[in-house]
């Protein structure tokens, strides 16, 4: 196939097509066909190369990926760019957090001591004081960093906030959805609490029979049309207008970011991850989060132990799990599917199941073509499990899909639509559900497909789900879309990309905008919590284009580029997100596939467009983005397993060290048909990363807690499950008695976060300064309102005296912890959003804090350790001066 494209679109005739002389010779056509993308990225100036002294490894600078050379080249400038630095007087703390000096608009509270402070020259110290002062390292805090640390920090800042941009106007943050309010209907409805004992009971689980056993479709509500209108526009965006008054005017409810800012935002981002300096930092920075790490964890090891103790009944095995990153169609195991061919054989082997050679087939008469019995089935003539042959073989790993290589088998036993409209595969997964209903503790987010090559696959897969009652309290939804356009090209499915961008959106605007044309699928969609993108990423990209042309002029037989598929994704599911969310409806979130193989383009794609990923261990290569994966806490389904079989082995997965460092991982499992062997492969997955890893059960009630915070599980769900303040940061959004996890980790990973937040803010903010706005929406109020709420990212309310709230670095343990400092140590973030709230405060009970937290447990940070220690010094100093000054008085 590979050939095929190069001979069919290398020739000069197919390339001239879509260059911009085309639009050269028609004058008069009012539509553009391309749009310019960036192609020199991360370039850099020679001079700034050489003034760095890397002139001889250009080509390790200017690549995002960091490699050993790389780390051995610039451990050689630690002193440049080493974020703590203390040992020379006339650089600045770089690595803690110094608070900015007294300006008009900001004052910072400054724990240094006057003495330390800059003096003038006839303060009255002796010289031999002065002599001592400077072969001592300087600790006092100084915000006057080098202009090349400044440029970092507001880069940093500036990919921080394109990010947030993409997340606001594709309603993806925490409470734009309005299933997050209280007040939204789930049907059928989730079981009632199982203590304390209440009179309503819920469903009954007792086997596949009772899935949807408590769906009644009359029941349902179907909404009515409302007056929007919607269209494609030139760029393959579908485009929402409030009525035809504003279609006139082309006046659309949400401006969806251009292809072409699209694609200059993401050079943008590249060309910071790929600079040498950023890489550095970021790696320093990463380090030092794993120090820090190990440090707390050598402290509070037992007292984590001894929190978890004295929680009642909670452990690992009954907080809440859930697998957010699983195919539907590998969802059950091996020993569990070859069961159910041998009892569909046994029981109904007269089923007509398949047309093939112009005739139907019963199933006796499939396997008599195969010369095969029930009985000469087994584990090893399946052969569906993911071994040595699959390893950087996604191809062989796609054939592992079809039973004893029969591709009939897998239409049978696997499709939703085939001759016996999906049933065996319905049966089989009222099953599997029946599993998790029994399990009660794990949930999963089952990833089921939709091609794109006509507009009735919405319509089947509805009527699939809804005919056989697919509904239950564990489970949720995710729509996975193949990018596999070349392939729909080649077979004649499609005249060009615009067809698949139609097929697999427009039935859900028509659904959107009048849900009894598609009431089914109205239905279904209430399920639904995103969109995924599949594909071997290992592919090859190339570039025949000078500018990329839209999808209605991309009429080639060559696929288009991962991060083109996921910006005509995000865009058409922003504009969908938008028009749902006026009507009431539920949105979706974007988590693709990303980062298992392939170009770092990849994973700055979703780092702007996504609400989370699945598998980014390629951010091991990246240290840059993976500190800005940090920053904005983005959801990371990882699944050891999976790599393990097929791109990593097991010992170099990047987990544990994500996890130590603090980024928002979870594990999944990704296909048990090919990689896990039990009949709980979730309990299989974090087993077996327990003992490789040596987990703590607070490490693994941990990462329970993000599966849950990850998925896309109604917030009345979620509050039930790990605490009615979920979404608050640190320890007020924290129910032990539902995690398991201590407040000490949460207070420590809350803290360490907001320093990181706050050093990028501080120092971005020199060259910069921010806009505070008057007041900011609180998340309580964002969840329980209708209303979308505006970008959130800047730091909490300003205080009352029109200053900056105190830093959170300048620590001060004899200092007691006002209300407003309080509020203020809540961050505004777009995963943990951590804005301002309500607490009620008990003048009788003192308020717990992060600060306070940390200090009952001796946890000083470095800032307060070092103002100590430059306290101290002071003190000695005064004594000698008083001590010169008491001598020659009485000389």
């Amino acid at each position: 196939m590979c050939n095929h494209h190069f001979d069919g679109l290398t020739g000069e005739d197919t390339v001239a097509h879509h260059e911009p002389e085309v639009d050269q010779q028609q004058p008069t056509s009012p539509k553009e066909d391309s749009f310019e993308v960036p192609v020199n990225r991360g370039d850099k100036d020679d001079s700034e190369t050489k003034d760095r002294g890397t002139h001889d490894n250009d080509h390790h600078e200017h690549t995002p990926f960091y490699s050993y050379y790389s780390e051995k080249a610039l451990r050689q400038e630690d002193n440049k760019y080493l974020a703590h630095e203390t040992h020379t007087p006339s650089k600045p703390v770089a690595g803690l957090a110094t608070p900015k000096k007294p300006s008009k608009s900001v004052m910072l509270f400054d724990t240094t001591p006057d003495n330390l402070r800059k003096l003038d020259a006839g303060a009255g110290i002796m010289e031999e004081a002065k002599s001592e002062e400077n072969t001592k390292p300087n600790f006092a805090p100084n915000d006057e960093i080098t202009l090349e640390l400044q440029s970092l920090y507001t880069n940093f800042q500036k990919c921080l906030d394109l990010r947030e941009k993409y997340m606001k106007v594709s309603c993806q943050r925490v409470g734009d959805n309005p299933s997050d309010k209280d007040d939204w209907e789930i049907y059928p409805p989730p079981p009632p609490p199982s203590w304390p004992i209440s009179e309503k009971k819920g469903r009954v689980s007792d086997g596949p029979d009772s899935i949807g056993s408590d769906f009644i479709r009359e029941e349902v509500d179907i909404p009515g049309p409302c007056d929007y209108v919607f269209e494609m526009d030139d760029t393959g965006v579908y485009q929402v207008y409030e009525n035809q008054d504003a279609l006139a005017k082309k006046q659309p409810i949400i401006q969806v970011p251009t292809p072409k800012e699209y694609f200059v935002d993401l050079d943008f981002v590249l060309s910071v991850i790929s600079d040498g300096p950023t890489k550095s930092f970021a790696f320093k920075r990463l380090k030092y989060l794993e120090s820090k790490w190990n440090m707390y964890i050598l402290l509070n090891e037992y007292e984590e132990l001894a929190e978890a103790k004295r929680v009642p009944h909670r452990d690992f095995y009954n907080v809440r799990k859930v697998d957010t990153h699983v195919h539907h169609s590998s969802c059950m195991n091996q020993k569990h599917l070859l069961r159910f061919i041998k009892s569909k054989m046994r029981k109904t082997p007269k089923d007509v199941v398949i047309f093939r050679d112009g005739k139907d087939l019963t199933l006796e008469q499939v396997f008599q073509s195969l010369n095969l019995t029930a009985y000469d089935l087994s584990i090893d003539t399946m052969d569906m499990h993911a071994h040595k042959d699959s390893f950087h073989r996604f191809d062989k790993f796609n054939l592992k899909y079809n039973p004893i290589g029969e591709s009939r088998l897998r239409e049978i036993f696997m499709k939703t639509d085939n001759k016996i409209k999906g049933r065996y595969l319905a049966e089989i997964t009222k099953e599997v559900i029946s599993d998790l209903e029994q399990s009660k503790y794990q949930m999963a987010e089952y990833r089921i497909s939709i091609y794109g090559r006509s507009e009735s696959e919405w319509d089947k897969l509805a009527d699939w789900v809804v005919d056989n009652k697919l509904f239950s309290p564990n489970v949720r939804w995710l729509i996975q879309v193949p990018r596999l356009y070349n392939v729909y090209k080649s077979a004649g499915s499609v005249e060009n990309f615009e067809r698949v961008i139609q097929n697999i959106f427009k039935p859900l605007f028509e659904v959107s905008r009048d849900p009894s044309s598609h009431p089914n699928l109205h239905i279904f969609l209430q399920r639904v919590i995103g969109f995924d993108s599949v594909d071997d990423e290992s592919k090859a990209e190339r570039r025949i284009y000078k500018k990329y042309p839209y999808p209605r002029v991309w009429n080639t037989s060559l696929n288009p580029p991962y991060s083109y598929y996921i910006y005509y994704m995000f865009a058409n599911m922003a504009s969908l997100n938008r028009f749902r969310q006026k009507r009431g409806f539920n949105t979706f979130v974007f988590r693709p596939h990303c980062g298992e193989a392939g170009d770092t383009d990849h994973l700055t794609s979703a780092f702007l467009t996504s609400f989370g990923i699945s598998h980014g261990i390629l951010l091991r290569k990246v240290p840059a983005l993976q500190y800005l994966f940090y920053l904005t806490q983005m959801g990371i389904a990882m699944s050891p397993l999976s790599n393990n079989a097929l791109f990593l082995d097991y010992e170099r997965n990047p987990f544990p060290t994500f996890f130590h460092r603090g980024l928002n991982v979870s594990l999944s499992t990704d296909d048990p048909l090919q990689f896990h062997f039990t009949k709980e492969p979730l309990i299989e997955e974090y087993s077996v990363a327990a003992q490789i890893w040596k987990l703590s059960g607070a490490d693994m009630c941990e990462i329970s807690r993000n599966s849950v915070r990850h998925s896309g599980f109604e917030n009345k769900v979620k509050k039930h499950w790990i605490g009615k303040k979920w979404y608050l940061p640190g320890v007020q959004g924290n129910d032990m008695e539902k995690t398991n996890v201590p407040n000490i980790r949460v207070a420590f990973r809350y803290e360490t976060l907001r320093e990181e937040l706050d050093m990028v803010k501080r120092y971005s903010q020199l060259a910069h300064p921010p806009m505070f706005t008057a007041a900011h929406l609180d998340l309580s109020k964002r969840m329980a309102s209708s209303a979308p709420s505006p970008a959130i990212f800047a730091q909490g309310h300003a205080s009352t005296s029109g200053t900056m709230p105190n830093s959170p670095f300048a620590l001060n343990p004899q200092s007691p912890m006002t209300e407003v400092g309080y509020m203020n140590l809540v961050q505004t973030h777009p995963h943990l959003p951590m804005t301002s709230f309500e607490p009620s405060f008990d003048p009788s009970v003192p308020p717990t804090s992060v600060m306070t937290v940390a200090h009952q447990l001796g946890m000083l940070s470095a800032v307060a350790g070092v103002s100590e220690m430059a306290e101290r010094a002071a003190a000695k100093k005064r004594e000698r001066l008083r001590q010169s000054s008491g001598l020659r008085n009485d000389d």
